[in-house]
């Protein structure tokens, strides 16, 4: 059985990351929902715009997999840049695709986790104010709807770089959302708050770049496997990281990246076969 997690909030959660800053992470045991079906995890795995990038979500399962090496994770992308907590409202259309594909998923995996990251669009003194009371109409019906009562939720803080980029008039009051979203970790059972502390931007200030988001994904990771917030940097995050980036790609998923480059049209057939011959052979 699968384990899976469901990815929802705005564009920090779908993730922006320029994919040629940072290794890829492949690893046949890694899965994302596409059609209601499981496919290899492949970046970007939520993809709501074209300018979808590098998430969170695929170092946290990496991680994952690190303390998990016999088993299959798989992710469930249903985030959606730009979008608010009235968006997000119950009965809504982003709130109910999360449900539908929460439930294609329930069909093959059991539901591990949420992760969310949002509050970009709702960085005003009124929109913070109430930003509990309508995060935990939402996340309450979900948990309902799937009946998933008890698995954590991971949410993560925005960043310190928010002011200062070219829409910095926008996120003046970003720290009252970050405030409200520890609050609501401290008190409600089976969340966890993650920082966003010492991580940095894209150039447009807004979205957290690729190797960010590797990082923000382990901290995720730990505050699910600790179920502890993550108030400060890990320790041992880069470590973590490198330990991802070199592990050793098993004969078959050689195999498959050998097909995606040929599938796209970065080798010829002829070398194409002489290396998957040279593969089977190994």
């Amino acid at each position: 059985m699968t384990h899976s997690f469901l990815m929802i909030g705005q564009s920090n959660m779908a993730g922006r990351g320029y994919a040629k800053e940072v290794p890829p992470i492949f690893d046949e045991h890694i899965k994302m929902q596409r059609n209601g079906l499981w496919q290899i995890m492949s970046e970007p795995i939520n993809y709501d715009r074209p300018s979808s990038g590098v998430s969170l979500a695929s170092s946290f399962a990496a991680a994952w997999r690190l303390d998990n090496e016999q088993d299959e994770i798989g992710l469930i992308p249903c985030a959606d840049g730009g979008t608010s907590l009235d968006d997000w409202a119950v009965g809504g259309a982003l709130f109910e695709n999360a449900v539908s594909q929460a439930r294609l998923a329930q069909r093959t995996s059991e539901i591990k986790g949420i992760l969310w990251h949002q509050g970009e669009s709702d960085c005003s003194p009124e929109k913070a104010e109430k930003y509990q009371e309508k995060f935990s109409e939402i996340i309450n019906a979900l948990r309902q709807k799937l009946n998933i009562h008890e698995v954590p939720l991971i949410i993560g803080g925005l960043g310190d770089f928010l002011p200062k980029g070219i829409l910095g008039q926008y996120f003046t009051h970003y720290s009252l959302v970050n405030r409200e979203l520890e609050h609501f970790a401290q008190s409600h059972e089976n969340c966890y708050f993650v920082t966003a502390k010492d991580l940095d931007s894209n150039p447009d200030g807004i979205h957290f770049n690729a190797h960010s988001q590797r990082v923000l994904g382990i901290r995720y990771y730990q505050a699910y496997r600790d179920l502890k917030d993550i108030f400060n940097p890990i320790a041992d995050e880069e470590n973590t990281l490198n330990t991802i980036y070199n592990r050793p790609y098993a004969r078959r998923e050689k195999i498959k990246l050998l097909e995606y480059e040929f599938a796209i049209g970065n080798i010829e057939s002829k070398d194409y076969l002489n290396k998957l011959t040279a593969l089977s052979q190994e």
